[in-house]
C-alpha cells in the first residue's frame, strides 16, 4: 500500500489528470489516472502540484533584522552595508538562530523548501557562520540548508578576511562566495575571483560570488569569473549573483560576454525585488531597471534563476519568503510576458534553482524525493499572476503546511455569492 496518492493533478509541464504515487519518503510513479490503495489520498481538484521553491540567493542572518539598531532612511545599497556594520557588534548566536528559525517557518508556510544563504564572514568570530550551522541542522528535516562564505567587506580589502572564510568552509560552510566589485580596485577584484576559484577548485567546493553589483557598465568582473571557471574546470559548478552591471553594458560588449559565460556554463541569479529597488539610485530620468539581461541569458542557454535575497533587513523592508513574489517582479521587470516567456519564470524559482545547487531528488519524476506544493492555480502563469495560495506543501511525503482556498464571500446587491480568482 502507497504512503500517499495524489490524483487529478495539473503539472508544470503542461500535463493533466496526473496521479503521483509516494513511498518511504520519495516518488514511487507518476503517471496519468493511476489508481492504487494508499493511506492518504488527496484530489488535487485539477490544480497545480509542483515541486518545491528554491531561494538561490538569500541573507538569512540579516533577514527579520529591520530596524535594528535604526532603519535604513535613505534605503541605498551603501547604507544597508553601513547599518549592517552597526548592527554585527550587536548580534548575538541566540537573536540570529531565532531569527533564522522564524523565517524557515515563513519558508515552509510558502513551499519554499531550499536556500542558499550568503553568511557574512567578515567578523573574526564568525559568529553569524555558527548560528547558522546550528539553524542548518536545525531545519535539516523540512528545509535544505546551503550555505555560502560570504566576506562582505571584502576578502582582499580587509586584513585576515581570507583567514576568515577559510576557517567558514572548514566548519562545514559549502559554496565559495566574494564580492569582487566592493574590493579597493578593478584590479584587486579581479585578484579576489581568481583567488577565491582557485580555493574552491581545491577544495572540490561550488563557487556563488555577488558579482558586478553596480549601475557602472565598466564593473566587468562576471568576465574574469567565467574564465577563471573555464581555467579550473568548474563549469556548471560556479555562480554569478546580482551582475546588474549587465544591464547598464552596451549591446557590443554583452554580445562577447555572453557567449564567454556560456562556455563556462555560468550560473546566473538575479534578484528582482531587490535589484529594482537599489538600483538606479544615481539617475534622474529615465531611470535604469537594474536588472540583468535574463531572457537574453535563458536564450544562450544558461541556468538563471530568481532570488530573494532580503526580507526586512537593513537593505529591504518588505517580503515575506514567497517566490512567485520574486517571479512575478522579473516577470515584468525583464518584459518576459510571451506565454513561454512566463514559464520560464516559474521555472527561475523552482528547477533553476535547484539545479544551481545541486539538490539530489529535486522534481516530479519516479525516484526523486516526495516534496511537492499544491498551488490553489491551474497552472505556473495562474501560480505567478496570483502569487497563489500554498494549499498543502510535503516533505518526504509528509504533510508540513497547509492554507485554505482564498475565497471571498460577496453581499452584493442581488448577487450574493463565493467568488475565486481562479479562471474556471
Amino acid at each position: 500500500m502507497l504512503d500517499l496518492l495524489i490524483h487529478n493533478a495539473a503539472l508544470p509541464d503542461g500535463r493533466q489528470n496526473m496521479s503521483v504515487a509516494v513511498q518511504d519518503g520519495r516518488i514511487a510513479e507518476v503517471a496519468e489516472g493511476l489508481q492504487a490503495p494508499a493511506h492518504e489520498t488527496v484530489d488535487a481538484g485539477g490544480l497545480l502540484l509542483s515541486p518545491p521553491f528554491v531561494d538561490a540567493h538569500f541573507h538569512l542572518d540579516s533577514a527579520l533584522s529591520y530596524g535594528q539598531p535604526r532603519v535604513n532612511e535613505s534605503g541605498t545599497l551603501l547604507e544597508g552595508i553601513a547599518l549592517w556594520g552597526e548592527l554585527k557588534p550587536t548580534l548575538t548566536h541566540e537573536a540570529i538562530v531565532e531569527r533564522a528559525l522564524a523565517y524557515c517557518d515563513w519558508a515552509v508556510a510558502r513551499g519554499l523548501l531550499a536556500i542558499r544563504s550568503h553568511v557574512d564572514t567578515s567578523d573574526p568570530s564568525l559568529l553569524t557562520v555558527g548560528a547558522l550551522l546550528d539553524v542548518k541542522a536545525r531545519v535539516a528535516p523540512y528545509l535544505d540548508l546551503q550555505l555560502v562564505a560570504f566576506p562582505q567587506d571584502g576578502v582582499l580589502r580587509r586584513p585576515g578576511a581570507l583567514d576568515s572564510l577559510t576557517r567558514a568552509l572548514d566548519l562545514g560552510v559549502e559554496v565559495v562566495g566574494g564580492i569582487p566589485h566592493f574590493e579597493r580596485t578593478m584590479a584587486q577584484g579581479a585578484d579576489s575571483v581568481r583567488l577565491l576559484c582557485e580555493l574552491a577548485a581545491e577544495r572540490g567546493l561550488r563557487v556563488d560570488m555577488h558579482c558586478d553589483e553596480s549601475d557602472d557598465p565598466h564593473s566587468r568582473h562576471v568576465e574574469t569569473l567565467a574564465a577563471e571557471t573555464v581555467r579550473l574546470g568548474l563549469q556548471g559548478r560556479v555562480t554569478g549573483s546580482h551582475l546588474t552591471s549587465m544591464h547598464s553594458m552596451d549591446n557590443y560588449y554583452a554580445s562577447k560576454l555572453i557567449p564567454l559565460m556560456a562556455e563556462a556554463r555560468l550560473g546566473v541569479v538575479a534578484n528582482p525585488l531587490i535589484n529594482i529597488t537599489l538600483q538606479g539610485r544615481h539617475d534622474s530620468y529615465p531611470k535604469r531597471r537594474g536588472m540583468t539581461r535574463v531572457p537574453e541569458l535563458m536564450a544562450a542557454g544558461l541556468t538563471v534563476a530568481f532570488g530573494h535575497d532580503c526580507v526586512m533587513d537593513p537593505w529591504y523592508a518588505g517580503g515575506s519568503a514567497d517566490m512567485l513574489e520574486a517571479a512575478h517582479m522579473g516577470l515584468h521587470v525583464a518584459q518576459m510576458t510571451g506565454q513561454q516567456a512566463m514559464r520560464q519564470c516559474f521555472d527561475a524559482v523552482t528547477v533553476n534553482p535547484a539545479r544551481l545547487l545541486g539538490l539530489e531528488g529535486y522534481g516530479i519524476a519516479p525516484g526523486c524525493h516526495a516534496d511537492l506544493v499544491l498551488l490553489h492555480a491551474q497552472d505556473p502563469v495562474e501560480a505567478i499572476r496570483l502569487r497563489a495560495a500554498r494549499l498543502a506543501v510535503w516533505r518526504r511525503g509528509r504533510l508540513v503546511a497547509s492554507s485554505p482556498a482564498p475565497v471571498a464571500q460577496l453581499s452584493l446587491p442581488g448577487r450574493p455569492q463565493q467568488v475565486s480568482l481562479l479562471l474556471a
